[in-house]
């Protein structure tokens, strides 16, 4: 498969690693719910402590929601996987902040602790994932056998759910074509270039000065060249300090984005003058991380959300959007990858830079201290 590469590079990876108003009262009769085996559904580690999938199922509609936090219709085909995980099981999604950063999910998690509107999910980059997964209730969906060992806590307490490369979208009816990273200083795009949120909280964004980074002459441990980078892009005028919305790149207002490919290639099915480059010189992948909130006000539909994302029709979903679903291999291997959807995925040939947590920790420690200074 072709998509393979992505796959290979993080695995190795990740084999390295060893306040809000009151809007509702507090609602436990979630996590008082009894599973099958007496356990509570907030302390169930897997379908059988419900008594099979059809015992979950049932648990979770009594709850009757589920509450997801940074979810943007665009990303990752996540507009039509919450339709389609409502409309399967009659259960009301109720989408929180969709264009919230990492560390906004866990504010509002620590923010909302104890009340019905909290966080049921998580949906994180990997350096926010890892520095909180004391938060987080392990839980194995039916197939997590399925689900390669370099992707997932051994306990599961955190799952890698879909993965894509850093990639810089542009409009190209209103700038020039956008063909290396360093055209991006040229006074063609003055007052154009945004970064899809803050490095220091987000994936996305992090990502983004690391793909800089490798461009500059730095490294996956020398993040330093694309501070410096941006920096320049300041002095320049063309650093646009404005995160990046579908309404954004509509209005015109943020013409060039740095994101990931998925994000940027939703833009070009309603924007045809929007086109999208992944530099393969300075190929940068990622995969986001599922977790359940530990502290889930809908344990059992939390639980059932994670076996609908990782169950084929899920996993097809996400394909679908653009990512590359953790389960693709073994999909394509035993025939239930979506191959049309496959067939959209972007292939790079060479090497692909995906940090380590150790890596992504030193990174993120030296734009904390360095990234606002650049930036002004």
């Amino acid at each position: 498969m072709k998509i393979t590469s992505l796959a290979a590079a993080l695995a190795a990876s990740v084999l390295l690693l060893a306040g809000s108003v009151a809007c509702a009262p507090p609602d436990k009769s979630g996590d008082g719910q009894q599973t099958q085996s007496g356990v509570k559904a907030a302390e169930a580690t897997s379908a059988e402590d419900f008594g099979g999938i059809d015992g979950l199922v049932e648990a979770a509609k009594n709850e009757r929601e589920l509450n997801v936090i940074a979810l943007p219709p665009d990303w990752a085909n996540y507009g039509a996987i919450i339709k389609a995980f409502s409309d399967k099981y009659g259960i009301k999604v109720n989408s929180a902040q969709p264009d919230a950063s990492s560390q906004d999910e866990i504010n509002a998690a620590n923010q909302q602790r104890g009340r019905s509107t909290a966080p049921d999910v998580f949906d994180l980059g990997q350096s926010v994932a890892l520095a909180n997964t004391e938060m987080f209730a392990p839980y194995k969906v039916v197939n997590f056998d399925d689900i390669p060992a370099a992707f997932k806590d051994a306990e599961g307490t955190w799952v890698n759910d879909y993965g894509g490369y850093m990639s810089i979208g542009f409009d190209s009816a209103k700038v020039p074509p956008v063909t290396r990273i360093d055209d991006l200083l040229k006074p063609e795009y003055r007052g154009k270039v945004a970064l899809n949120g803050d490095p220091t909280q987000a994936g996305a964004a992090f990502s983004g000065v690391l793909m800089v980074a490798l461009s500059q002459g730095g490294s996956v441990d020398d993040i330093a060249p694309g501070v410096e980078f941006f920096r320049k892009l300041a002095d320049a005028g063309n650093f646009l300090p404005v995160d990046p919305t579908p309404a954004t790149i509509g209005s015109g207002q943020t013409p060039v984005v740095i994101d990931w490919n998925y994000t940027n290639a939703a833009q070009s099915k309603k924007l045809p003058s929007w086109q999208v480059l992944v530099p393969p010189e300075y190929a940068v992948a990622g995969y986001y991380y599922q977790a359940i909130n530990k502290d889930a006000p809908h344990p059992a539909a939390a639980r059932l959300w994670q076996e609908f994302l990782y169950s084929d029709e899920g996993q097809n979903l996400f394909a679908l959007g653009g990512v590359r679903p953790v389960r693709a291999d073994n999909m394509a291997t035993d025939g239930t990858l979506d191959k049309a959807a496959a067939q959209t995925l972007p292939v790079i040939d060479g090497p692909v830079t995906v940090p380590s947590p150790q890596q992504t920790e030193a990174a993120t420690k030296y734009l904390s201290e360095h990234w606002a200074a650049a930036i002004g």
